[in-house]
């Protein structure tokens, strides 16, 4: 039920490869983090949005396709609430603003609706119905006016967020030819297709900063999209580019940093972008895991396609993500969690904790992510059978 809450169930322990005190958050059921494109954080009380299945009524594993909805955690008293009773379409179908006001979410009823944690008003602002699926977690443009997704075609090929192991990855790719962009007004005044695509779209964002620019991808495994991350001018409904790929890029994991560059990461050759719970790539599996014919490396593009920065890196993680001034990444590795400082010419690298995670399912890859002031890194792991959130203070 909507408010009811839970007392805390955070513990301490120590890290058993660097020492390190890391707190687990929660306790019960399945918990998962917002996507690492988004932020858990609130920029203004020290507490994390997130989701769980904890009151679900069924005691399901990660791959069973548990019933999340929406709470808020205190993490100073660790009291847990409750935000909406919705069940949630995805482990990763909602986003917030960073004030944690506004929430945006995605139903099982495939609908789009924004909740105003200030006023309690929940607002349906888009229904699904025509043969699409809303594919991308909601976000919501800068001026607070409006929210845009992705939806695709529907088809019989399975999602990779459901089950394990990206499973029908490769197959959405090629069966959807139908993917498009929709803009839905927050006040739940209407809703149009901004841009309309021959290909699977995903990971839509808004920038951080600018209401009328946000990026999307071309979804499907790396090492087969011909282009990954785009740009998407609402004024102009124009689509460009952003890292403009060659035949020897594998790309993907973007996201937006605060002060408005896009990060994306370039695994090189035969790189898919997954990895599964033995340790292997889904799709092109013929390459193991860090292995690589060219050195890897992260970038940041501005918003006109200008390459700012390019970093080299030791191998690839699985996610980045990057503290508030872009000098320091945190990286979900196959075994452990590692910082990689990138201020300088050369990165160097650091283990941060040894996070167990299966890498079963979507909901169980750490996704690890700062909080807005750069002191704190939240991650999940399902070490023990559940997807639990942990903590560490830097």
């Amino acid at each position: 039920m909507i408010g009811s809450t839970r007392k805390s169930e955070i513990r301490e322990f120590t890290d058993e490869k660097t020492g390190r005190t890391i707190r687990q958050l929660t306790a019960t059921g399945n918990n998962v983090h917002l996507y690492f494109t988004e932020n858990s954080f609130d920029q203004n009380d020290n507490a994390i949005i997130f989701m769980s299945d904890r009151d679900s009524g069924a005691d399901r594993a990660p791959h069973e396709d548990p019933q999340y909805s929406i709470y808020r955690m205190d993490l100073d008293s660790g009291l847990v609430e409750r935000l909406t009773d919705d069940v949630l379409n995805s482990p990763h179908a909602a986003t917030k603003t960073p004030d944690s006001e506004l929430i945006a979410y995605t139903t099982d009823k495939q609908e789009v609706r924004v909740l105003n944690t200030r006023t309690g008003q929940t607002t349906t602002i888009y229904q699904e119905t025509g043969p699409f699926g809303i594919a991308s977690v909601p976000s919501i443009a800068a001026n607070r006016r409006y929210v845009a997704f992705c939806r695709n075609e529907e088809s019989e090929a399975p999602i990779h967020y459901q089950g394990a192991n990206y499973y029908g990855f490769k197959e959405r790719f090629y069966a959807i030819k139908d993917g498009r962009i929709t803009v839905a007004f927050i006040d739940g005044s209407g809703a149009f297709d901004i841009f309309k695509d021959t290909h699977q779209l995903g990971h839509f964002q808004f920038s951080p900063d600018d209401p009328t620019i946000g990026s999307f991808c071309h979804e499907g495994p790396w090492n087969l999209v011909t282009q990954r991350i785009w740009f998407l001018d609402f004024i102009s409904r124009e689509a460009r580019p952003c890292f403009r790929q060659d035949e020897h890029d594998s790309i993907g994991h973007e996201f937006w940093t605060h002060d408005g560059y896009m990060f994306f990461d370039n695994r090189g050759p035969g790189h898919d972008g997954t990895i599964t719970s033995d340790r292997t790539q889904a799709v092109a599996t013929d390459i193991a895991v860090n292995e690589n014919d060219m050195i890897p490396f992260v970038g940041l593009m501005d918003r006109q396609g200008n390459l700012v920065k390019r970093i080299d890196m030791p191998y690839y993680c699985n996610h980045y993500h990057a503290n508030p001034d872009n000098t320091v990444l945190v990286g979900d590795d196959v075994d452990d969690l590692v910082l990689i400082d990138i201020a300088g010419e050369t990165a160097t690298l650091e283990t941060l904790c040894h996070h167990k995670t299966s890498w079963h399912t979507q909901s169980s890859h750490c996704h690890p992510t700062w909080s807005w002031d750069g002191q704190r890194i939240l991650y999940a792991s399902d070490h023990g059978g559940r997807v639990q959130l942990y903590m560490l203070e830097l």
